[in-house]
């Protein structure tokens, strides 16, 4: 019984095994089947060289008789390649001109069999096939039995590397496939029924050795939906252990830091951005930790709704953290916070608010002093709000009770990153919000950030 995660020498052999491995990390049976063609390549009817017409495209069987090659001055200036390589079909010649490929001059030495596609012209009255696509058949020659590959109009192409071409590739899936017994499919009956999908087994036999481009879809349809589904499955049950997980609840006030700063609001929220803040406001009220991705276009009033949601936080005796991704970017958040509350920011100076709180920057660059100052305020809870980039994620970095961690433009940081952030805040999650200016598809957002629940301005 050979299965998936059976080892692909015994199939493959050694040596190419060692060679795919080395290229692709390949080492068992369903590797190399999921290592999928990136596309397809109609290649047409085999043509005699006998029958060759200039303007037609066709596709020949030849063998490497000489190869050449030549620098040139193109007229856009610098240098360039220009390779010539003859061809036979054992009985007449054809030349191939290859215009700044130079290691096809390696990759089609004297002696080699391959399958070319090209359009016929005509130069110095000769016939040609200019900068034709090719593929190598290593081992082979002119006189071996070609049947199975010219009957096969429709060619996988598949991600190769200088050392293992997508001949070779395609014929150790061939192996694979022809070894392969039944195998699971990954897909519940009902899921593959309701979608009329191909079977597992049915869509690596379509993917790898299509008849016809229709089947070649309608598998790629399939495999990308499995990947989908099983991703959505991993995100599902992320969202459910998120969900099982206890947070500090951070209610809304009646009154507190958040209403003070409603009342001195210049302007009034829109609808759209009154419904995201019920939103965020809500999540934060749960004994379970907020986990919201928020999208919208720069001035869209990312940061308002943020910075509400920061001091609903504070209003509850926690800290919000907010990271950014650059020390501009970073500044210019705790400037824009600074500016939004007046002296709700100055807790503790003269002027300030009596339900003011402080906001902190932290930075790499800052000086020593200064950076003392931010990590204190920091650790002692004197800063409710703490802006910062890479450097809130140093171990040095700590808070008395972090409740709400807002990422902006997160898709500059890894999990890794986020998590290093989010761990500081102890025994207990804090809720985390995840800001983004970047366009994202609805049905990407659901796919990628299937994890978050997705708010967009």
């Amino acid at each position: 019984m050979v299965g998936l995660d059976t080892p692909v020498r015994g199939v493959v052999g050694q040596r190419t095994t060692t060679a795919l491995t080395r290229a692709f990390g390949i080492q068992t049976v369903g590797d190399p089947l999921t290592h999928f063609p990136r596309r397809l390549h109609d290649r047409g009817q085999l043509t005699d060289f006998g029958d060759l017409q200039v303007g037609e495209h066709v596709t020949v069987l030849a063998k490497t008789v000489s190869v050449k090659s030549f620098t040139y001055r193109p007229k856009t200036g610098g240098q360039a390649t220009r390779t010539e390589v003859v061809v036979t079909d054992g009985h007449r010649q054809l030349l191939l001109t290859f215009f700044r490929q130079p290691w096809k001059a390696g990759e089609l030495k004297t002696g080699t069999v391959a399958l070319f596609s090209g359009m016929v012209n005509v130069f110095r009255r000769q016939r040609q096939l200019l900068q034709p696509t090719c593929d190598v058949l290593p081992g082979h020659d002119l006189d071996d039995d070609f049947s199975d590959e010219a009957a096969r109009r429709w060619l996988p192409i598949y991600p190769a590397t200088s050392a293992v071409s997508s001949m070779q590739i395609m014929r150790s899936v061939e192996l694979a496939l022809d070894a392969l017994s039944d195998v699971a499919d990954p897909l519940p009956d009902k899921v593959r029924g309701e979608h009329r999908f191909l079977s597992y087994r049915a869509a690596l036999e379509a993917i790898h050795r299509p008849t016809d481009q229709a089947q070649w879809q309608a598998a790629a349809a399939r495999l990308r939906f499995d990947e989908a589904f099983v991703l959505q499955t991993v995100l599902a049950q992320r969202r459910r252990l998120i969900a099982m997980l206890p947070a500090a609840p951070r209610p809304a006030r009646g009154d507190g830091l958040r209403g003070s700063f409603e009342a001195q609001l210049p302007f009034m929220l829109t609808a759209g951005q009154r419904e995201i803040d019920a939103e965020l406001s809500s999540d934060l009220g749960l004994p379970h930790p907020m986990h919201r991705l928020l999208q919208g276009e720069v001035g869209s009033g990312k940061t308002v709704l943020a910075l509400l949601a920061m001091l609903q936080v504070v209003d509850a005796g926690g800290q919000a953290a907010l990271l950014a991704p650059t020390e501009v970017l970073a500044a210019q958040h705790y400037r824009s916070i600074r500016i939004l509350l007046g002296p709700l920011a100055d807790a503790g100076m003269l002027g300030g608010a009596d339900d003011a709180t402080a906001v902190a920057l932290l930075t790499g660059s800052m000086p020593a002093g200064r950076r003392r100052e931010a990590l204190l305020q920091a650790a002692s809870g004197g800063a409710g709000i703490v802006v910062g980039t890479h450097a809130l994620l140093e171990d040095r970095v700590q808070f008395a009770d972090l409740g709400l961690v807002v990422i902006d433009e997160q898709h500059r940081f890894g999990v890794e990153q986020r998590a290093a952030l989010t761990d500081k805040a102890g025994f207990t999650p804090p809720h985390v919000l995840v800001m983004t200016a970047t366009p994202i598809p609805r049905t990407v957002a659901i796919t990628v950030f299937g994890d978050l629940d997705v708010s967009t301005l």
